[in-house]
């Protein structure tokens, strides 16, 4: 099997934990989706083929009912807030940042109620009143008024850290950011998951983007998910069923 020297420790982890009777619990969270397009089918079919539950964090300002007809179609897919409409508002110098007090707090807020309102009137049961910061950043006085608005959790990337609503975060990434701009070596990704599931207390969150997937992306998801979708030592869960598990 391709990559299997790669994948050997993550093997071993998830038979440790098949081992101890307490299975990995893995999700998977896709960032950006506003439209059809060849990726978003592409990780569809890979999804559905491995049997993987989705979390689309979708960008309200530029998405409609192509976006909601094509998911029709699909079964596993969930959908959350993803911003407003994914525009830096952060100054020169700092770091990208759509959700942070550079508005006016009214303004901002005012956005985001609009963008659930958008997702749940298009997707209703498919939809997960989650909001997914664009470039996993937010204000804490924002934080502290999503309750008002009908969300129910929040997901960023890291060690959840406490909030006045349920935290669901992702915390391994398969994108290289900082160097190449696709997809990271099988390796270091397998790294993380396995250093996540020894030192982390509960699921443990995939992080992708299906639009920016080159080869190397498509290929370390194909390997990961053909290696875990029926090993007893990880279960892959949906965000509302990880989400009814912290209520």
């Amino acid at each position: 099997m391709t990559g299997r020297t790669e994948l050997k420790p993550l093997f071993e982890e998830l038979d440790r934990r098949a081992d101890l009777g307490d299975p990995l619990q893995l999700w998977l969270r896709d960032d950006d989706a506003v439209a059809p397009s060849e990726p978003l089918d592409r990780l569809l079919q890979l999804t559905n083929h491995h049997g993987v539950p989705t979390l689309l964090a979708v960008i309200p300002a530029f998405t409609g009912t192509e976006l909601q007809q094509r998911l029709a179609l699909e079964k596993g897919v969930e959908v959350a807030v993803h911003g407003w409409a994914h525009l830096n508002h952060a100054g020169a110098g700092e770091k990208s940042r759509e959700l942070g007090m550079h508005r006016p707090l009214a303004t901002v807020l005012d956005e985001l109620a609009r963008g659930r309102e958008r997702l749940e009137s298009l997707y209703e049961t498919r939809f997960v009143p989650m909001l997914v910061p664009p470039w996993n950043r937010i204000d804490s006085d924002i934080i502290g008024e999503l309750g008002g608005l009908g969300f129910e959790a929040l997901s960023v990337y890291g060690p959840e850290r406490s909030a006045p609503l349920t935290m669901l975060n992702t915390h391994v990434d398969i994108m290289d950011w900082r160097g190449t701009r696709g997809g990271r070596p099988l390796g270091a990704v397998v790294g993380d998951l396995v250093a996540m599931s020894r030192t982390h207390k509960g699921p443990v969150g995939l992080l992708t983007h299906h639009l920016v997937h080159d080869a190397a992306a498509w290929d370390l998801l194909e390997l990961l998910f053909a290696a875990t979708e029926k090993h007893a030592g990880c279960r892959w869960r949906s965000a509302r069923d990880l989400l009814a598990d912290k209520a």
